[in-house]
C-alpha cells in the first residue's frame, strides 16, 4: 500500500506539472482510488484468513491469492491509464522542446 501511496503522490505532481485536462484528473484519481479500495479488501481478506485458520490450507491461499490478484491487475490498468495521459507530453517535452 505504501508504495502505491508514493505512485499516487508522484501522478498526482505529474498531473499539475503537465496541467492535465479535468477528464484527465478524473480518469487517473478513478484508478488511484480502485487501487486503494482493492488493498484495503485484500488486506481484509488476508486478515479474515488469518484469523480463521494459523495453518496451510489450499482454499486460504487461494483467497489470499486472488484478492492480491485484484490489485494486480487494478494497478496493470493504472499504469496503463498513467502511460495513455503522461506519454504524449513527456514525449513532446523530451524532443520538441
Amino acid at each position: 500500500m505504501q508504495i502505491h501511496l508514493l505512485i499516487g503522490v508522484v501522478v498526482i505532481l505529474a498531473g499539475l506539472f503537465f496541467w492535465i485536462t479535468p477528464a484527465e484528473w478524473a480518469g487517473l484519481l478513478a484508478v488511484m482510488a480502485l487501487i486503494y479500495a482493492l488493498e484495503m479488501i485484500n488486506t481484509v481478506a488476508e486478515a479474515i484468513v488469518d484469523m480463521v485458520t494459523e495453518e496451510y490450507h489450499p482454499l486460504a491461499k487461494v483467497a489470499k491469492d486472488v484478492a492480491a490478484g485484484a490489485v494486480l491487475v487494478a494497478a496493470i490498468f493504472a499504469v496503463g491509464a498513467g502511460i495513455a495521459v503522461f506519454a504524449p507530453r513527456l514525449l513532446h517535452l523530451l524532443f520538441n522542446c
